[in-house]
């Protein structure tokens, strides 16, 4: 297995401050990002020679709270049953006893997530919008076709990466994140307020939280803004999503189809489209994604001969 070069005189390289227990996995001190839950670092695949991301909780931060360190469990063993193209792939994971902390490598997006992303690039065509929206969408498809069925409940543009080099979204974040049977009903209280749908207060929901919440994903790519900014409290945007006042964000979205497409997404649990059917939605007419385009490429015979 090959591992670093620990010769004091190899100024050129840059030196890891931890690697995983076989030696292949070598974590930077460079910090990606962090939450309330975990840190996440760059790091770098030796065998593979990729860069990575290497996911660290410190589990004796929640020593008095079983249930949460479950719910991390629950995210890895998630994270490793997926394979899309749209939801971020998991290589590795250990625990470290010593230092008590739950590790996890995943693929890393360069670009970050899709909210800083949007800021820094204020000046994108409703296509390339329509695109990103697109394959967030074949992500929640993925996760709400999956045997079991399983609903994200955070979903947000915080919780989507990018690789900006090839316009590539991913769906991250899948720790708050549930498994349910047939019935496809969850009943715990999560999420992010803003992008949280009226039902999941009510305790008692289906996948569709997730098209809500995607809904309000597209509003802030639109509207360049979170969705009920103009509340200072959490209990404010409980009181208006709960007499289902809509955000202010979207009076302010100027293209109809746009702001038709969100509305959707918004709508009542039971009049909402499922993500299947969102993604036939005239909205994405003429959008095609980089899979897609090669798809079509070897049909048409570019990539192979067809008879």
């Amino acid at each position: 297995m090959p591992c670093e070069s620990s010769d004091p005189l190899d100024k050129d390289s840059e030196p890891f401050v931890e690697a995983d227990p076989t030696g292949r996995y070598g974590r930077y001190d460079e910090l990606l990002g962090s939450g309330a839950v975990k840190k996440v670092y760059r790091a770098f695949d030796q065998e593979e020679g990729i860069e990575v991301a290497w996911n660290q909780v410190k589990l004796r931060s929640f020593s008095d709270d079983p249930a949460m360190i479950e719910r991390l469990y629950s995210e890895v063993r998630l994270l490793k049953s997926l394979k899309n193209n749209n939801i971020i792939a998991l290589y590795k994971v250990w625990r470290e006893e010593k230092n008590n902390t739950l590790n996890f490598i995943t693929e890393i997006c360069t670009s970050g997530n899709l909210r800083e992303y949007r800021k820094k690039h204020r000046h994108v065509s409703m296509r390339a919008l329509k695109k990103w929206s697109k394959q967030i969408l074949k992500g929640l498809d993925y996760l709400h076709t999956h045997e079991p069925c399983i609903i994200h409940r955070d979903l947000n543009c915080s919780n989507v990466f990018v690789n900006g080099n090839i316009g590539q979204v991913k769906i991250g974040d899948l720790g708050l994140a549930a498994i349910v049977g047939k019935n496809h009903i969850a009943h715990s209280i999560l999420g992010t307020p803003e992008f949280m749908a009226p039902e999941l207060y009510e305790e008692n929901y289906t996948e569709m939280v997730d098209i809500y919440s995607y809904g309000m994903c597209v509003l802030e790519l639109v509207s360049l803004e979170i969705p009920y900014s103009e509340c200072d409290s959490v209990a404010k945007i409980y009181k208006r999503v709960s007499n289902g006042v809509k955000p202010e964000a979207l009076n302010k979205v100027k293209d109809v189809e746009a702001k038709s497409f969100i509305e959707k997404c918004i709508a009542q649990p039971n009049a909402r489209p499922s993500a299947a059917e969102l993604l036939r939605d005239p909205f994405f007419d003429g959008i095609v994604d980089d899979d897609e385009e090669g798809e079509n490429n070897e049909n048409n015979g570019t990539g192979r001969i067809v008879s």
